[in-house]
């Protein structure tokens, strides 16, 4: 498996009725958000610790807040914020 990101639990849900462009913004920062944790987390599905605490990320426009489980190598979007 590699890493990767999801909206949770859909992308409706957490992103519906938010422009392309910044929905645009959102996802090229959880691409980066996916290489650090890949990078930082090289244990990925072996990792024992426990999972990190959500954070909120800033993007031109607004905000997004999500959460690292290293067990599923996988950054979960939990909500979209577009100011």
């Amino acid at each position: 498996m590699s890493w990767r990101w999801e909206y949770d639990p859909s992308e409706e849900h957490v992103a519906g009725g938010v422009p392309p462009a910044f929905i645009a913004e959102v996802e090229k920062k959880a691409d980066e958000v996916v290489r650090a944790a890949a990078a930082f987390y090289v244990e990925g599905r072996a990792f024992q610790g426990a999972s990190p605490a959500g954070e909120s990320i800033d993007v031109p426009g607004g905000f997004f807040a999500c959460i690292v489980i290293p067990r599923h190598e996988c950054v979960y979007i939990r909500q979209v914020t577009y100011i």
